[in-house]
């Protein structure tokens, strides 16, 4: 099996860039602005620089918290003390606006936090497509998507099931940009549960209408995540290459039922289980069953062992093969592909797999973001790319043939 190709010339795909990106008092940046082509583009400079900040820049594009899963009012930029106090003191409205260059049409996208003085306010992000207020995160989504990898994420196979979730489903916005709502209403519906339990409520027709909803929702979580998994293992199954195949599963109560039942069938069963566990979740304080309670399961094709029991390099080069299988799955199920946001990501990476990384990116026609310290970690890229140097929140674009640039590598 071939683990990655070209986007087959008899399939209608486009490609998807920004051409052109506006940060204004965004983290450490008080205003900037970079003019790219659909080029992977190569950000690099010391630590501390910036770098990743103008990748959570382009995660806000796309809908969800972005690559820090940060609140809006963290994101402002903060001033020192030489600021008056209302400079210092709450959040402060922020905003990142690009141009999208989507098949053969420009559309201009932006999103931020709305300003306000009312320090009680709750917060509120805004969207703007083409100049006209969206109504939602899905009006972004419609348009645009994002996957990222971070060194944050090196430690997904070993950590709590909640991050594994939270993974899958940031993958399947970019499927399904309504994603979010079933997801944010199954939560809501739990908590309320939760909390007329410990509260003693013997309400049997409230509790009803509770689990009612938590039914109808996390069974459409379950089966999306169930479709998403199973569509991204016929990608990421492959042996062939230097990023292993992947074994993907999604498992959990609810997985178990879809695999033999139909979802109507599975909401009914899921309700019946929610009002037999009234008694038992009451004294646990929590729902013991449902979609937050799944698991993405992960091993190694070749060798059979586990994601978390593999070393730290192969660990890595399974993320990179999901991510990639991701970008694929999308490509073909939406005609064009993702944005890649890249961070740190040749750091860990020998220079063969560096160099057959860069050559998927290019393949699969994707406006990869990367960030490193070192520009001799994206030789193998060369004019394929466009390079960015980053220095205390000041961006310079880098000549590929200036002498001083192949002297750096």
């Amino acid at each position: 099996m071939v683990m990655f190709e070209a986007p087959d010339a008899n399939i209608q795909t486009g490609l998807m860039a920004l051409t052109r990106l506006n940060l204004t008092n965004f983290r450490c940046y008080d205003f900037a602005r970079l003019e790219v082509d659909s080029r992977p583009i190569v950000l690099t400079g010391p630590n501390g620089a910036g770098k990743t900040n103008v990748l959570e820049a382009v995660s806000f594009l796309a809908p969800g918290r972005g690559l820090r899963a940060a609140r809006l009012g963290e994101v402002g930029r903060r001033y020192g003390a030489q600021h008056s106090a209302s400079e210092t003191c709450g959040p402060r409205a922020w905003a990142v606006a690009a141009q999208l260059a989507w098949d053969d049409a420009t559309v201009d996208i932006g999103t931020g936090l709305e300003p306000t003085t009312d320090e009680t306010r709750r917060e509120r992000r805004i969207i703007k497509i083409d100049g006209e207020t969206g109504k939602s995160q899905k009006d972004l989504g419609l348009l645009t998507s994002a996957l990222w990898l971070t060194p944050q994420m090196d430690r997904l196979f070993l950590e709590g099931a909640s991050g594994r979730r939270r993974f899958v489903d940031r993958l399947i916005l970019g499927l399904h940009p309504d994603h979010g709502g079933p997801v944010s209403a199954y939560d809501h519906s739990m908590r309320s549960r939760n909390k007329l339990l410990k509260e003693g409520c013997r309400d049997g027709d409230w509790l009803d209408s509770v689990e009612d909803s938590m039914a109808r929702y996390g069974i459409a979580v379950a089966a999306r995540r169930l479709e998403t998994v199973d569509s991204l293992q016929e990608l990421a199954a492959g042996d062939d290459g230097p990023f292993p195949g992947a074994e993907l599963e999604m498992q959990g109560r609810l997985e178990s039922w879809l695999d033999d039942m139909s979802a109507l069938d599975a909401e009914d069963r899921f309700r019946e289980a929610l009002s037999a566990q009234r008694k038992s979740d009451r004294g646990l304080g929590a729902t013991s069953i449902g979609p937050h309670r799944s698991d993405l399961l992960v091993h190694h094709r070749k060798n059979g062992e586990k994601a978390s029991q593999c070393s730290t390099g192969e660990q890595k080069a399974l993320l990179i093969r999901i991510i990639l299988a991701a970008a694929q799955l999308q490509t073909r199920e939406r005609g064009r592909p993702p944005l890649l946001l890249l961070d740190e990501i040749a750091a860990h990476l020998d220079a063969k797999r560096r160099a057959a990384l860069f050559d998927i990116i290019c393949s699969l026609r994707i406006q990869a973001w990367m960030t490193g310290t070192d520009n001799s970690m994206f030789q193998a890229l060369g004019e394929r790319a466009q390079f960015f140097d980053i220095s205390a929140a000041r961006i310079e674009k880098i000549s590929v043939t200036h002498k001083a640039f192949y002297n750096s590598i």
